[in-house]
C-alpha cells in the first residue's frame, strides 16, 4: 500500500479502537473480523493499475486482484468491522486518455451510487462460528469443493 495510507492507519487505528476490544475467552475472540468498533460502516477500495486486467486474473502475472488487495480488505478494513465493498480497480490507468478518463469517471460515478446499498464481500465473522476458538483456524469441512487459500474466508455461494 501506499506509504501515506500505511501511516494514516498506524496513526488512526489505535489500541481500544481498532484493535484490542472485546471479550477473549474460549468461546469468544474480540471484536474484529465483522464485529469491531466499525461495524456498520462501509469502505470501498479505489485502486489504480498500470498492468492489464489480464495481468491480475487466477493465471496473470500478478495474481488475482483480490488476493493481492485482501491483506487491505480483509486484515485492516474488515479487522475493526467494516462492510468491505468490492474494489473499483482502474487498470492501465497510465495509457488513458480523455475518452478513457470519462469513461473512468462514469463508472466510479455510478459505483459511488451503490455506496449505501451494494452488497460487502461476505467475509466469514470472526466469531460466527466457521473458526475454531482459541486458534482461530476455520473448522473443516465447511470450505466448498475448490475452495482454497484466501477465498476460504469468504462465505461460499456469495
Amino acid at each position: 500500500m501506499p506509504a501515506i495510507l500505511k501511516g494514516w492507519i498506524e496513526r488512526v487505528y489505535a489500541y481500544g479502537l481498532a484493535y484490542g476490544v472485546g471479550e477473549h475467552s474460549e468461546r469468544r475472540w474480540g471484536d474484529r473480523y465483522g464485529e469491531g468498533t466499525f461495524k456498520g460502516k462501509r469502505a470501498m477500495l479505489i485502486v489504480t493499475t498500470g498492468g492489464w486486467e489480464q495481468h491480475y486474473t487466477e493465471r496473470g502475472v500478478n495474481g488475482p486482484i483480490d488476493d493481492l488487495l485482501f491483506p487491505i480488505n480483509h486484515g485492516i478494513l474488515y479487522y475493526p468491522g467494516f462492510d468491505v465493498l468490492p474494489p473499483f480497480v482502474i487498470f492501465r490507468v497510465d495509457r488513458a486518455d480523455a475518452e478513457r478518463y470519462k469513461q473512468i469517471t462514469s463508472s466510479l460515478d455510478e459505483r459511488l451510487r451503490g455506496l449505501f446499498t451494494d452488497a460487502p464481500i461476505p467475509y466469514r465473522m470472526q466469531n460466527g462460528g466457521d473458526y475454531e476458538i482459541p486458534s482461530m483456524i476455520l473448522k473443516p469441512g465447511i470450505e466448498q469443493p475448490g475452495q482454497y487459500g484466501l477465498r476460504l474466508h469468504v462465505r461460499p455461494g456469495s
